[in-house]
């Protein structure tokens, strides 16, 4: 079977097949990417870029049920949190094509000795490859994508072998409105390539930077790869993210914004809450709350009305969740509640009593499974929060405003949210510390991670 493939994971179905590149279709596409650059992207201003990406969110838009399909195909998302997923996408676009202009405007600065003037200029660098994951492929290749291409840089797409339908059909997007605006197809080019070839396309001098969201190992593989040619590198990696609960009018509302936390794409996502650290005098009425809501979520059909829970995306994705149970129970930590495991159907599974001696303790679970975790104050919560290699996203749950804040300086974590879940937003910046990563996506930061902040001094 091809590397690139859809394979339902409902199923089992291999649905299609797309062939790999070959060595001179990469080096074609990197031409054409680096031949974009060099012609429409430094000479066409910022408002023929931004026309290009409104284009895109609107295509997006237009199409959205047949891109919502394709990746409940490619990778079991529940189709009404697809359709969502394309929504967002439509917004991250949005935003960029509305916010470009300003975000690019010159910054100027104040002179010491009060003669002639300077300003910033920011300008595009260049090529860019965007190494992109499963789980989330349209959302993922927006937030990439948007911004770098209203700064002036071209993208080449990798997206995860399991998703090749739905890069194909953002490709055809880009194509579509790149024509509609008078840019070359190269501003964006998707590759079906292997990891070796993305290799050739960091070392190649024409590419500038890279962009990659997906697990340690691989951020790891790219830094390297990157740091030996000296490009530039933003890394998107796992997360562990903690849930704390300190106080609460309502237990069982916040139970159930756990729930949605943990459950959101079927458990796999990076920032989702997969640690649930809640203190001691609220421990026994949150965990019997939020077992019950959590395992009321019965695996389902991602194209039927109402799923909450699909398949995980794919029959290593369950066999690799499924052992990393069974090991933590081995070890010893107790099971709460453990729901059937069909095929590439994962029930949702909640555990306490885990230690540090175990590997669950310091492991990512990419699925419908929660770890809860009894604490006895503020100190030993954030203590717990922050013991873990990951830093990228975390939750705070408690009615005392001065001890929310204190407790979000006190997490070593990229994002904080108090009060709240799944509110991540266009205009937010998402990323993280440690192991999570570097760098920042969305909001204006995410303009400023691939650009030349280019000095300009007048006498």
């Amino acid at each position: 079977m091809s590397q690139y493939a859809v394979v339902n994971p409902a199923t089992g179905e291999t649905v299609r097949e797309y062939p790999t590149l070959s060595d001179e279709g990469v080096q074609e596409a990197i031409t054409a990417a680096h031949e974009a650059h060099e012609t429409w992207s430094r000479k066409a201003g910022v408002a023929a870029r931004t026309a290009l990406i409104a284009k895109v969110a609107e295509l997006h838009a237009a199409k959205r049920d047949e891109l919502a399909e394709i990746i409940v195909r490619e990778m079991g998302k529940p189709l009404d949190q697809a359709q969502g997923e394309v929504d967002f996408a439509v917004a991250i676009y949005e935003y960029y094509a509305t916010n470009g202009e300003a975000f690019l405007a010159d910054e100027p600065i104040e002179l010491s000795d009060g003669t002639g003037s300077a300003f910033i200029r920011r300008a595009s660098i260049g090529v860019l490859l965007g190494i992109m994951p499963w789980n989330f492929p349209y959302y993922q290749v927006a937030r990439f994508a948007g911004p770098n291409i209203v700064v002036g840089n071209t993208i080449i797409l990798k997206h995860a072998p399991q998703c090749p339908e739905s890069s194909a059909a953002i490709e055809a997007i880009f194509a579509e409105a790149a024509a509609s605006v008078g840019a070359p197809a190269g501003v964006y080019v998707n590759v079906y390539a292997t990891n070796e070839q993305s290799a050739d396309i960091i070392a190649d001098p024409r590419v500038q930077g890279v962009s990659v969201t997906g697990s340690e190992r691989a951020g790891a593989a790219v830094a390297e790869l990157a740091g030996k040619h000296l490009k530039k590198v933003v890394l998107e990696l796992g997360g562990s993210d903690p849930f704390i609960l300190l106080s609460s009018d309502d237990v069982a509302a916040a139970a159930q914004d756990a729930v949605n936390a943990r459950l959101d794409n079927n458990g796999q996502s990076c920032n989702a809450a997969k640690r649930f650290i809640v203190i001691d005098g609220l421990f026994d009425e949150f965990a019997e709350a939020f077992t019950a809501a959590f395992t009321a979520a019965e695996p389902a059909d991602p194209m039927a009305e109402g799923t909450v829970l699909g398949p995980l995306s794919s029959e290593a994705a369950a066999s690799r969740l499924g052992e990393q149970v069974d090991r933590a129970v081995e070890q010893g930590a107790t099971v709460l509640a453990q729901g059937s495991r069909s095929g590439n159907f994962f029930g949702a599974t909640v555990l306490t009593d885990v230690t540090p001696a175990m590997d669950a303790y310091h492991e990512e679970f990419f699925g419908p499974v929660a770890a809860l975790y009894r604490v006895s104050s503020e100190e030993e919560a954030v203590k717990l929060a922050n013991d873990t290699p990951f830093g990228l996203g975390s939750y705070v749950y408690t009615t005392d405003q001065e001890q929310a804040l204190r407790v979000a300086d006190a997490i070593d974590a990229g994002m904080v949210w108090i009060n709240l879940v799944l509110g991540d937003a266009a205009e937010l910046p998402f990323g993280g510390v440690k192991r999570s990563g570097t760098g920042r996506e969305m909001g204006r930061p995410a303009m400023e991670e691939f650009v030349n902040k280019k000095l300009v001094r007048i006498a």
